[in-house]
């Protein structure tokens, strides 16, 4: 069984069914079962006490009843649709983010990294700031956040676990690097929080899937599940690359993904 979790619309066109309905196409077209739509949660209006910041606060346009009417028509016409969001982790901000996280009847929920306090890590205006900074602290920085939205609890997988690399900047310790990831996938086995194969980072300047091979077998061998997902911003991005996605699982001894409904995860053999 094929999924795709880690899809955006708001950038490209309108939260509507019309639209929404593309994107079920490609889906189908793509051989993909479950489709799922998860909205940058920075969009909305009732996110603007968990992060705020001038680049966010120009890009937060919507109210979420404009999200959730989307979905509520998608049902009543019977469309096959899950129901998620991808939030930015803000460390101090658990509190926020699980309320707002409660309200809403999401599938699924996506933590994602990409600030690391004003720096927007994945952004290309600020790529710069990686040739002033030690690599290893930006990395142990990075993976502090991923270890403290795993402990939390409120998140059912990370996206683009390792989207610290998309600029291609890595340090060159590959002992340090493993220590990352031991420490991440001991974080996200204690907690049953899972991660994404995403086949964005191939569309990325670092030109790589995330996870990283060795963070991924680290991962397997630790019991983390995994998500079969495109970070897709638009419908062409949907499905993109996953006979690499499903080739790196099984490299990693992956036999099964996961599906969500009702933030309940089931199992199923990956074929």
């Amino acid at each position: 069984m094929l999924t795709d979790y880690h899809v955006h619309m708001a950038e490209t066109g309108n939260l509507d069914v019309d639209y929404l309905r593309t994107y079920i196409q490609k889906a189908k077209n793509e051989g993909i079962q479950e489709l799922g739509i998860s909205e940058h949660a920075y969009f909305f209006q009732e996110t603007k006490e968990i992060l705020s910041n001038p680049w966010v606060n120009n890009r937060r346009t919507l109210d979420f009843d404009t999200y959730q009417q989307m979905f509520d028509e998608a049902e009543k016409q019977g469309l096959p649709i899950k129901m998620g969001i991808e939030m930015d982790y803000m460390p101090g901000k658990e509190k926020e983010m699980e309320a707002f996280i409660d309200t809403h009847p999401f599938d699924y929920v996506i933590g994602s990294v990409h600030w690391i306090d004003e720096w927007g890590i994945d952004l290309a205006i600020y790529r710069g700031e990686y040739e002033k900074r030690d690599l290893k602290d930006v990395y142990e920085q990075y993976f502090d956040r991923v270890v403290t939205l795993a402990e939390s609890g409120l998140f059912d997988f990370v996206g683009h676990i390792d989207v610290i690399k998309v600029f291609g900047y890595r340090p060159d310790d590959r002992d340090f690097l493993i220590g990352q990831y031991k420490r991440a996938a001991e974080a996200l086995a204690s907690t049953n929080t899972l991660i994404e194969i995403s086949t964005a980072g191939l569309r990325k300047p670092v030109g790589e899937l995330y996870p990283d091979p060795d963070l991924l077998s680290i991962c397997r061998e630790a019991g983390v599940g995994i998500v079969l997902c495109s970070d897709a911003h638009k419908p062409d991005h949907i499905g993109y690359r996953y006979d690499a996605a499903i080739d790196l699982a099984k490299s990693a001894g992956y036999t099964h993904i996961h599906t969500f409904t009702n933030r309940k995860a089931e199992r199923h053999p990956i074929g």
